[in-house]
């Protein structure tokens, strides 16, 4: 360690890049000033042109979208995702995307402003002491007071973040504690692991061989341990048929013949043993009650305490998925199960997508929503990311968008908060800057946070936002007609987004023929710029209560 004085920003910054770290989000703010000047690598010479140095910096209009941004970069290389941010409302703001990194379970370090330690309770500008706030929706909150010990704070708040069960970590650090100089304190922190219990392995694993009917679920956690080539091992082996949910999606393609993720209604209707791996059992899973409860539930989960213990289970076991499932499939070393459950299931699977055929196919005017999906998917290809922000168009994605690799899909999981699409496009673009990067959008979502076009410009980060205006909020509008024969609250205007895109420095075009969506994709794709399809949707169309069809 170099004992040379420094000031908290370059702590700091040692400690992101001793972690894999390579950008910053953020929102300017002045309490966090010389973290910038440890990113760029202070000023530069004169006439060289902007500064560059260890971190990449990437400042945005809003707060959250800074953490939605480091979220993403966290769910997408699994490396966590660093954010920045000023003191007061720089924190507060950033309170709804630090909860959903928290309930995603997504690895990331949020550093606050704030106010100066030597002026604490006198009424200094921004003061807030923002711990308790964060404390519920983090892994672990806390102040750095010492100006040798920034860097030794940060190195251990990301191998927390990174460590099984992954999430948010929130540092504050006094002003005057910032800007200090000082001989840092030696860093050593790493990621943990658990590992899984033998004995636990056994009791799994002999509970599925004596499965007639069992059905294998993987989710968002299998992808972020690196598990997703042994739970392909584990299916391939044990013949079970798999549903995958959030960044599983991809671990087995679409042709695969145990992915019977569209036949989940009958899977789960008729399954005997239900495991369940890497995903909580919440209430996308019926809070773990399958058909007609008869069902015996497994669950595996990357570490002892995210294992349910809200119902009773057949068996458990918590650590790390990648061994969990390489074990299993030692342990199995042949297909479990009635031979002809799994062809049945890819049956209805297959028959669910054959019959979306007329709808994404429709010449309806207005556009029916699944229209664009329709043009859309052919146009995917199979390294794209694809990115969920919104409520009634978006569920239409989650229903027809099947991705072919894992880690290509990101949507805001189930504290459900919009607004995440500007900041997870830029984790996007960054993170595999040769892939294309599509971000749908909901009309309603896309007021929460389409100012950000301004910072996909300003950094050159082409991405192709697809808007299904339905002039409304029809994922309520729908219920409370249901509910009470009328709505209110449910309206918006048809607004011209592609225009704010274009006053923002992008490019965009309005759509309102479904002969027409095909080439504005295409130009979309082609345009090497923020580019913003606004496609005018029929509003009477109710989305699919179910992903699935089935």
């Amino acid at each position: 360690m170099d004992p040379t004085p420094q000031h908290g920003g370059t702590q700091a910054v040692d400690a992101a890049l001793r972690h894999g770290v390579g950008t910053m989000f953020t929102l300017s703010g002045a309490h966090v000033f010389p973290l910038y000047d440890a990113a760029v690598g202070g000023r530069p010479e004169e006439g060289s042109g902007p500064p560059s140095g260890p971190l990449r910096l990437i400042d945005v209009r809003h707060e959250q979208t800074a953490v939605f941004a480091a979220e993403g970069t966290g769910k997408l290389t699994r490396t966590p995702g660093f954010a920045v941010v000023t003191a007061g409302p720089g924190v507060t703001n950033a309170v709804s995307a630090v909860t959903g990194a928290y309930i995603n379970g997504s690895p990331l370090v949020l550093i606050g402003g704030r106010a100066p330690e030597g002026r604490w309770g006198s009424g200094a500008l921004q003061e807030l002491d923002h711990v308790p706030i964060l404390e519920t929706v983090t892994k672990r909150s806390s102040t750095v007071r010492a100006a040798d010990a920034v860097g030794v704070a940060v190195d251990a708040a990301f191998a927390d973040a990174s460590s099984a069960h992954r999430g948010p970590v929130f540092i504050d650090v006094p002003m005057d504690v910032l800007f200090t100089p000082a001989a840092p304190l030696p860093m050593s922190a790493q990621p943990t692991m658990h590992a899984p219990d033998e004995e636990d392995l056994d009791r799994v694993a002999a509970v599925l061989r004596s499965a007639q009917h069992p059905v294998l679920v993987l989710g968002s956690d299998v992808w972020a341990d690196g598990a997703e080539d042994a739970a392909r091992l584990l299916a391939d082996v044990s013949g079970i048929p798999v549903i995958a949910n959030g960044m599983a999606r991809g671990i087995l393609p679409p042709d695969h013949p145990l992915l019977v993720t569209r036949a989940r209604g009958a899977a789960f209707a008729g399954a005997d043993v239900v495991v369940v791996v890497g995903t909580p059992l919440d209430f996308r899973l019926g809070y773990g009650r399958f058909g007609d409860g008869s069902a015996r539930v497994v669950h595996l989960a990357d570490s002892p305490q995210q294992i349910a213990g809200h119902l009773a289970l057949a068996a458990s076991c918590g650590g790390d998925l990648a061994r969990q499932c390489s074990t299993l499939a030692r342990l199995l070393d042949e297909p479990v199960g009635a031979p002809d459950w799994a062809e049945g299931l890819r049956a209805r699977h297959v028959a669910a997508i054959a019959a979306d055929a007329d709808d994404l196919a429709s010449d309806a005017d207005p556009i029916h929503p699944a229209r664009v999906y329709g043009e859309l998917l052919p146009r995917l290809s199979e390294d794209a990311i694809v990115i969920g922000d919104g409520g009634d168009f978006v569920s239409f994605a989650g229903r027809y968008v099947e991705p072919r690799l894992p880690g290509r899909w990101l949507d805001p999981g189930p504290y459900g908060c919009l607004g995440t699409g500007p900041g997870y496009a830029m984790a996007a673009r960054l993170a595999h800057p040769s892939s294309p990067v599509v971000l749908l959008l909901g009309d309603g979502a896309a007021g929460f946070s389409l100012m950000d076009v301004d910072s996909l410009v300003r950094h050159d980060l082409p991405v192709v936002m697809v808007v299904g205006n339905n002039a409304g909020w029809n994922l309520e509008r729908h219920p409370m007609r249901f509910l009470y024969g009328y709505d209110v609250a449910a309206d918006l205007r048809p607004t011209a987004y592609d225009d704010v895109v274009r006053a923002l420095g992008g490019a965009g075009e309005t759509v309102t023929r479904p002969q027409d969506i095909g080439p504005a994709l295409d130009r979309a794709f082609d345009s090497g710029v923020p580019y913003l399809v606004n496609v005018m949707t029929d509003p009477d169309v109710a989305y699919p209560r179910s992903t699935t069809g089935v």
